[in-house]
């Protein structure tokens, strides 16, 4: 029996991404209703709105802060492309929804898996590898790619949960915030600052 889509999950998906409800459906159907992977096979695709914004430059935005009991700070710059829209209260809100996520992830390094050094990508996998080594043979490159994304969910923001809200990735609050506001949003980059550290 394969899986049938429920309205609300496309309706989220076509929320993150202004694509059309077949695309969503059908992408949902491939991907047994994870919204990571249907977000990934339409951008893929060239399908997602906000895939399409990607390119476009982001001049505006703004920076945010949030310091934490005294004890740990953060910087935050994002990016939009007109100051009308980084004038938003929801652009604002969003931005400081990512300064608090920073302060209370002190593991989070990247913004995106694009900016994590190969070298150390090769050296995780390779320790993932040889902690699977006891398994089937058939298992092991799942087990320790399975391993490598959850690692990517410590140090690189975009993949991370939010901390508000377990049920929303970074990277899929940015790409709503995106398609809501017609625009390019990008979290350009962030400074994490902890006393006696």
């Amino acid at each position: 029996m394969s899986y049938e889509p429920s309205a609300a999950e496309v309706k989220e998906l076509r929320g993150i991404t202004g694509a059309g409800i077949m695309e969503c459906k059908a992408v949902l159907k491939e991907t047994e209703g994870k919204i990571d992977a249907a977000l990934k096979l339409l951008r893929e695709r060239g399908i997602t709105k906000s895939a399409k914004r990607a390119d476009r430059e982001t001049t505006e935005g703004v920076l945010a802060s949030y310091i934490h009991g005294n004890r740990v700070g953060v910087l935050v710059e994002v990016g939009c492309e007109t100051d009308f829209v980084a004038g938003t209260d929801e652009f604002k809100a969003f931005a400081q929804e990512i300064a608090l996520q920073i302060a209370a992830l002190p593991d989070t390094r990247y913004v995106s898996r694009d900016e994590v050094p190969a070298e150390l990508v090769a050296a995780e996998l390779e320790i993932y590898v040889a902690q699977a080594a006891d398994r089937p043979e058939q298992v092991r490159e799942k087990i320790a790619q399975g391993k490598l994304a959850k690692w990517y969910e410590g140090v690189v923001l975009l993949d991370q949960a939010s901390v508000r809200d377990g049920d929303q990735t970074i990277e899929q609050m940015r790409a709503a915030l995106s398609a809501k506001t017609g625009e390019n949003v990008q979290i350009k980059r962030f400074a994490r600052f902890e006393r006696g550290a």
